[in-house]
Formats: structure tokens, sequence, C-alpha cells
């Protein structure tokens, strides 16, 4: 190690030592800040590892030949083929109740505002490659604009798919800003709402669902998903999967396998796995920084997207919706929509907006990946 360091360049060495320090935070924000622990950690760590002087977790080709490393390995056998990503909605599938949704379906259109954002990005990012020739393809547009889903497997699913550069910047984009939703939304929030409107009050009345539409909702989704995006079903097909194991009452153990086990598993490899792209040469680039921008920009619109849409059906309804919970249409499930009750009992003691803002959750869990899919279907490999 001490004879590689020896043979590197200064310019080189401080570039290994900035990844080390950007693991370092990633860390720092796992533990001190409990920013997406289960993903933020295992990615700084990554990020050390890639970066050590021939380091032995990654491929290196020596005179002898190829040696794989266990990270390399594990990209190519669960990330490189999106096997990681699609069973992780297995999990997240069986995490989530659709009971608010299916209460009040007409929450689902708050969830297909809410991807207004990535849209936008997609045509931005384009826009950017026009100023700046050569930045950026429409596979990495499509890439980085599903940032603004906040929703991180379909963003490895799609950035792998397109076999982006910028895999590593658009997953650090991606998690950093779900964890980051209690400080970037509140303030997106209040700069396009009116004290008057964040006070609404929305009563929750709450309807019985019977285990057959429980039952039927993920098959039903499915099989729609499939004929208007086709290649969504893989995307929206586990995430049904996984909620059908929850909601059929006779495989509690295989859910809660699922939920946990499952989940807590693939999240492991997923955090570690990724860190194989960011290696310094391919991460410290002008080009990462381009995507946290587009990213950023990409979920305060999708923000803003679920918002004024509400505002927009506010015009035309005489029960008035409290636009705040438009902003629960990105795929941050549950932070967001607690996000947004805590912002209701801030303006009113007696406004509880919990069930209104966790069934535009869900539905903007189902729409980002529709939108995930849809971006398959328009944009080709």
């Amino acid at each position: 190690m001490f004879g590689a360091l020896m043979s590197m360049s200064a310019l080189q060495i401080v570039k290994m030592v900035v990844m080390w320090a950007v693991g370092g935070v990633l860390i720092y924000l796992a533990i001190k800040k409990d920013m997406e622990p289960s993903l933020l950690l295992p990615m700084g760590f990554g990020a050390i590892l890639v970066n050590l002087p021939l380091s032995g977790a990654i491929d290196q080709l020596y005179e002898s030949g190829l040696e794989e490393g266990a990270i390399d390995v594990l990209f190519r056998a669960g990330i490189a083929n999106e096997l990681f990503p699609l069973l992780l909605f297995i999990g997240i599938g069986a995490m989530i109740d659709f009971g608010p949704l299916l209460s009040n379906p007409k929450l689902l259109l708050f969830g297909a505002a809410a991807q207004f954002g990535i849209f936008f990005t997609i045509s931005l990012a384009c826009v950017v490659n026009m100023v700046l020739p050569g930045m950026f393809s429409i596979q990495d547009a499509a890439s980085v604009g599903i940032i603004g889903a906040a929703d991180g497997p379909t963003a490895i699913f799609l950035a792998n798919y397109y076999d982006t550069q910028y895999l590593g910047a658009i997953i650090v984009a991606a998690y950093s800003y779900m964890a980051l939703v209690p400080i970037i939304q509140p303030p997106v929030i209040r700069m396009v709402t009116t004290k008057e409107e964040r006070k609404i009050r929305m009563p929750y009345e709450a309807k019985e669902i019977s285990k057959t539409t429980r039952i039927l909702f993920p098959i039903v989704v499915t099989v729609i998903a499939g004929l208007v995006a086709p290649r969504s079903v893989a995307l929206v097909g586990f995430l049904m999967f996984g909620n059908l194991l929850r909601e059929c009452g006779v495989l509690n153990s295989l859910s809660e396998t699922a939920q946990n086990v499952l989940a807590n598993l693939i999240t492991i490899f997923l955090g570690i796995t990724i860190a194989t792209k960011m290696q310094v040469d391919q991460f410290l680039t002008v080009g990462t920084l381009m995507i946290m921008g587009l990213g950023l920009f990409a979920f305060i619109f999708d923000t803003i997207g679920g918002v004024m849409f509400a505002k927009l059906l506010n015009l035309f309804t005489k029960k008035k919706i409290n636009p705040m919970i438009g902003a629960c249409g990105i795929s941050a499930f549950p932070m967001s929509s607690r996000v947004i009750h805590k912002m209701g009992l801030k303006e009113d003691p007696q406004n509880f907006l919990l069930m209104h803002a966790a069934g535009v959750n869900v539905g903007g869990q189902i729409a980002s990946v529709i939108a995930g899919g849809l971006i398959l279907n328009l944009i080709a490999k």
C-alpha cells in the first residue's frame, strides 16, 4: 500500500483523501444525524474501501491476471442485473399499508402530479447538454430525473439499466435527498402556500377496507401498470408482490421476513456494493456536481408539483384540500407524511393530516415506480 502511495501524484492523493472525507461525511450523517443510516453508513464505509490504493475490495489487474474484488463481484451479481433493487421492492411492498389510499383512491392523483419534477428535470438535463455538449446523454438525463421521486430502488434500477457513468452520484443524491426530506420540504412548501392554506382542516373518515379489496389491489395495479407501461412490470410487480404477501393473511411469516430480514440484508448489500461506482476517477467530476444540483432541482419541483395540483383542485371543489398533503406525492414513505403532519400541527394543533398524507405518500410510491416504467418505455437503452 505504501509503495502504491509513493507512486501516486499529489493530485491523486488529494482526490483519494477527498473521497475518504465523502465517506466520512456519509457515516457522520448516518450515525450522528440518523439520516437513512441503513444505507448511508454502508455507502460511506464502502466509499473508503474502494478508494484505498490497490484495494482488494474491487477488481485489480496485476501482471498475473485479474483479481476479482468482493464489491465488484456483488455489483455484477446483484446490481448489474437489477436483482438487488427488485428484491428490495418486495420488502418495501410488504411494509406498506395501502389502506389510507384505498379509503380515498383520488389521493393517487396527487402521487401522479408529484412526478412532474422528474420529467421537468429530464428536459432541463437535455438543455444542459445543449449548452455543454457531451455532459449528459438522454439516458443520463432520464436517470437523473428519477431522483426527484426520492425513490432509491427505482433510481438504482434506471441508472443501472441505462448504464450511466453517473450511477454512484445518482444513488448518493437519491438517498441523501430522501434523508433530507425534513429539511428540504418544509421551506419549499411554505414558499408556495399561504398560512391560511396550511391551516385547512381535513377531517378523516375511516372506512373499512375489505380483505378482498386489499388482496385484489396489488394484482389489479400490476395488471394495469403492465398494460400501460410493460417495462414497469418488474418494478411494480415486485412491489405489489410484497404487498400481496402482507395482505393475503396466510403468509405472515414470509411477510415479516420480507419486511425485516430480506429488506435489511438487501439494504446492506446495496449500500456497500454501490460504493464500487464511487471510485475517485468516476465520482470527483463536474458531472457529479451537476447531478447533485439537478437531483435537488427534481426533488424540489416534485414537491411543488404535488402542492400546486392540490391548489388547482381547490379552485373547483367545495371541500377544500390542505395543499401540503400534495407534497407527500414523492416516494419517501413514511417520512414525508410525518413531516406534513407535523407542519399541520404547527399551524393548528387540532389539524390532523397524517392519514391523508399517508394516503398520498403510498400513492406516490406507486406513481414513482410507474413513472420509472414509463421512462423505460419512452427512452431506449
